[in-house]
């Protein structure tokens, strides 16, 4: 039965590759709940930076950052793409790329330029095929992400802003919603909207009292809105990071309902298979018997 070793190689292989699948859903669900940590606790020291970053932007009005600077064109700009290292999580990094490059493309149209940075090694090659200048990269980040690997390629596009050599930075990351579902989003992250640094009520009650400025307001200030970007960045590398998991998890398991339905599809056309040998060989026994005792 030549038929009958073939679909049981068939199946030997479908269920090998279900016992992966297994394993690999399995994995990712304990690291989503790591990666979920770690998103979470990375939100307060933003919102600690922006409350005060915004305080001391109240109590020096005469003094305007360079990244909150206003009224420029947007003809150079620059897009942080926060992408995974790795494949097998569905349509994430094609829905975030895809975004992306509907944004590149409205800028093109307008006679506009843009560079960018990328943040993993889909991102990066996708933007290599397209021509696109990467003034920086990093990948390998790992499970855990570290602030200390992001900053160099981060303040890479940080200080061609300040010198005035982009009008405008988006970053590009995939959001955490739920298990089930993640966003795709282009963010403008530069320059700083004054939206993002208002304040609640609380808020103002909270940090509202007067600081000594060492060695002087403009330079603090400053310092603290570029790690207020530079913690934005790492939110959004959690976020995507969070969205990896989830992503592949849901990948995973459905990777592995399919190889199950095959393997009982496989299984049912095996049996149907030897079911038709095996009558094939009894009708043959029964008519050399019948033509014999004839």
């Amino acid at each position: 039965m030549a038929v009958g070793k073939e679909i049981r190689g068939k199946i030997k292989s479908f269920e090998n590759t279900k016992k992966i699948t297994k394993a690999m859903e399995m994995v990712s669900a304990s690291k989503m709940r790591k990666a979920q940590e770690r998103m979470r606790a990375a939100r307060p020291y933003a919102d600690k930076i922006r409350n005060i970053t915004a305080n001391l932007s109240q109590a020096n009005p005469e003094y305007r950052s360079p990244y909150m600077r206003t009224g420029g064109s947007s003809k150079a700009v620059g897009f942080i793409v926060v992408t995974t290292d790795k494949g097998l999580c569905g349509g994430l990094n094609t829905n975030i790329l895809r975004a992306l490059t509907n944004q590149m493309r409205e800028v093109q149209d307008g006679g506009g330029t843009v560079q960018a940075v990328a943040i993993g090694n889909k991102g990066f090659s996708f933007l290599n095929r397209l021509g696109v200048p990467v003034i920086s990269h990093a990948t390998q980040l790992g499970d855990a992400p570290q602030l200390e690997k992001l900053i160099g390629p981060v303040k890479v596009m940080l200080d061609a802003f300040v010198e005035g050599k982009l009008d405008a930075v988006y970053l590009c990351y995939t959001k955490f919603i739920n298990t089930m579902r993640q966003e795709s989003l282009v963010e403008p992250l530069l320059p700083l909207s004054a939206g993002r640094l208002e304040q609640t009520a609380a808020e103002k009650a909270q940090y509202g009292w007067d600081y000594i400025y060492e060695p002087d307001a403009p330079s603090v200030i400053d310092e603290l809105l570029t790690r207020y970007v530079e913690a934005l960045v790492y939110q959004g590398v959690a976020e995507n990071m969070a969205s990896e998991q989830s992503a592949r998890m849901v990948a995973m398991k459905a990777a592995t309902d399919n190889a199950g339905n095959l393997i009982a599809e496989m299984k049912l056309i095996y049996n149907k298979t030897r079911q038709a040998a095996i009558t094939k060989e009894l009708s043959e026994i029964v008519s050399g018997a019948a033509a014999i005792s004839g």
